[in-house]
């Protein structure tokens, strides 16, 4: 059941309620109800049902079952940070028992912060699948990329698969596309850890910026290698980056605003990516 399904259930059993009611008569308080209300119940009667109000809040993930990253502290703390900019909190976990229903339901989004490997089991999957089936947003960070290569479902969802990368890190033009850089700008030089994909996604997803293979040594994709994308993916909403391997890159500021749009994407408050 999507969220959506719970909030008209909940409005239905209100309605009932409302409609069964009967003028001029009163249920009976005792003291100490009435001294302190009791907290609504989804589905009771009130002249004015309060608005339902929806997730405001992200999943930050970052299990990982193979490289782990010296930035994850450094993206975490980004991503609460851009978060709270967005007026959104944050529950950061590598707890893989939060991919069921109940507990998806709870997030605007989920961001995938330098996971590696298989961090889900079948059920987790199924229950991720069924969360962006139903409106949910997810964010790839660098080595979302290198998660789950055997789930087609996910390499769907994130875009694009890591190959490999050039020894070390490179600093390399990056070119952003249709007015999508931060503040409108179009060229940025950055110095960070810059993958190679197993295929250029720009067929299937809208490409927000490419990197400059002229410009370094090692690139592989040719004259068209896109480095962060966007789609509505399977229901939902997909956002990925393959910048972030470097804990320095999270205090540049271009980073950060482009990661915030990101987030305001994903979490469905803002169509521009």
């Amino acid at each position: 059941m999507t969220r959506l399904h719970l909030r008209l259930s909940a409005l239905a059993c209100a309605a009932l309620l409302l409609a069964a009611a009967v003028p001029g008569t009163a249920t009976p308080v005792s003291p100490a109800a009435s001294a302190a209300p009791a907290p609504a119940q989804s589905g009771s009667a009130s002249p004015h049902p309060a608005a339902i109000t929806p997730p405001q809040a992200i999943l930050v993930f970052t299990r990982t079952r193979g490289w782990r990253h010296d930035s994850i502290p450094q993206a975490v703390d980004t991503l609460r940070a851009l978060a709270a900019q967005a007026g959104l909190d944050v529950v950061h976990s590598e707890d893989p028992e939060l991919f069921e229903d109940a507990s998806l339901a709870r997030f605007d989004a989920v961001v995938f912060a330098n996971t590696t490997g298989d961090v889900l089991d079948a059920a987790q999957q199924a229950a991720f699948q069924r969360y962006i089936a139903g409106g949910g947003g997810f964010m790839g960070v660098h080595s979302a990329a290198d998660t789950h290569k055997q789930w087609p479902w996910y390499g769907d969802l994130v875009g694009a698969w890591f190959k490999n990368h050039p020894p070390g890190l490179q600093t390399a033009p990056v070119r952003f596309e249709s007015g999508r850089g931060p503040g409108g700008l179009q060229r940025w030089q950055v110095t960070d850890e810059l993958y190679n994909y197993r295929r250029n996604p720009r067929p299937a997803v809208e490409v927000i910026a490419t990197v400059d293979e002229s410009g370094y040594a090692g690139g592989t994709m040719g004259s068209d290698h896109p480095i962060a994308w966007c789609q509505a993916a399977a229901g939902g909403r997909a956002w990925y980056t393959g910048l972030g391997h470097d804990p320095a890159l999270y205090a540049d500021p271009v980073f950060r605003e482009h990661l915030l749009r990101g987030l305001r994407y994903a979490t469905g408050r803002s169509d521009d990516c």
